[in-house]
């Protein structure tokens, strides 16, 4: 077997092309520099730590590498210590762990492997070993990842919309029922925006269904770009939004509901190489604190403020007024007669 003195005389190309960062944690100034020497040849990024301390806070960091070499004995901290917080820490990526140990009984092998190391060397250590150890580690992390990308693009795929990107009908009223649990609990307001495209079906029968279906990406595009980042777009139905806009009341519900009614209405649409005027109608409905179960209450509140909208003219907002209307639903009513004029 090729010791780790021979080191010098392999063949030292790099591997699988791309730089990788590679943690390496050794308290041995010898080894320290024939380790860094040897990743640095065959492609690696290495990342030197001097003891188990250093080692561990250095995979706390945000850009922490996801492959680990750690030798068992060191100063502060051992190495199967350092590997058993990475694995109760749970990282997400994945984290391969690789030890490096003198020990050679079995049960102290089966120590290590029991706290979360996926390999082990034995000191002296042949060079192309370790190498082809950290290939193997490699292309674990990258199966890993591609499943870690496949599983967000499902995610991403049971909750989004296919056409506009936005969250879907069964997202955002998932996201309703969170809101409103959220309201009841820190008795924060919250309204709700049902926004319609109107004339969404002359566009379709005049222009056609793609360009139908640009419009409607379009239309996402603009409530995206007015709506923060912690409000709830999502397309409810055909041309019909449902937009969850978190500690809003009535008046900031209609003010936001405002901004993407004249968001739309500002400039032409550009859809199937023509320019059209695309204009939307929004109801608002509101509660100053949610109690659980309101959800359908605040969706037809909504629905019927959006009528009237409609039934007044379209490309107005519209906001749900009850039978006793509180001070801050009158004064909303002065503010959309004051828009309106």
């Amino acid at each position: 077997m090729e010791s780790i003195g021979a080191i010098q005389s392999a063949n030292l190309s790099s591997d699988l092309g791309q730089t990788m960062p590679v943690l390496v944690a050794e308290d041995n100034p010898v080894f320290q520099s024939m380790l860094r020497s040897m990743l640095t040849k065959w492609g690696y990024d290495a990342r030197i730590t001097k003891n188990g301390l250093e080692a561990w806070e250095a995979m706390q960091a945000a850009d922490a590498p996801r492959l680990a070499v750690l030798d068992w004995m060191m100063p502060y901290m051992d190495g199967v210590e350092v590997c058993r917080r990475i694995r109760t820490a749970a990282h997400e990526p994945y984290v391969y762990v690789l030890l490096l140990t003198a020990r050679t009984d079995s049960q102290d092998l089966v120590e290590g492997m029991e706290a979360g190391a996926d390999d082990y060397l034995t000191k002296p250590f042949n060079a192309q070993e370790l190498r082809v150890r950290l290939r193997a580690g490699r292309r674990i992390l990258d199966l890993q990842q591609q499943l870690m990308e496949a599983r967000e693009a499902l995610r991403v795929q049971a909750t989004h919309d296919a056409l506009t990107g936005l969250l879907n009908r069964g997202r955002v009223v998932e996201i309703l029922f969170a809101e409103i649990a959220r309201s009841a609990r820190e008795r924060r307001p919250l309204a709700v925006l049902m926004v319609d495209l109107d004339h969404f079906k002359q566009i379709n029968d005049t222009h056609g269904h793609q360009a139908g279906d640009a419009v409607l990406r379009e239309a996402a595009r603009r409530m995206q770009a007015v709506t923060r980042q912690y409000d709830a777009p999502g397309r409810y139905g055909g041309e019909e939004f449902l937009i969850v806009l978190p500690g809003c009341g009535a008046r900031d519900g209609y003010v936001q509901a405002e901004r993407i009614r004249e968001a739309f209405a500002r400039e032409p649409f550009a859809a199937g190489g023509e320019s059209m005027a695309v204009t939307c109608s929004i109801g608002v409905s509101s509660s100053d604190a949610c109690a659980d179960g309101e959800a359908c209450r605040l969706i037809r509140e909504a629905d019927e403020a959006l009528y009237d909208a409609k039934n007044r003219g379209r490309n107005r907002v519209a906001a749900f007024v009850s039978d006793q209307p509180s001070a801050e639903s009158l004064a909303l009513t002065k503010l959309a007669k004051f828009s309106e004029a």
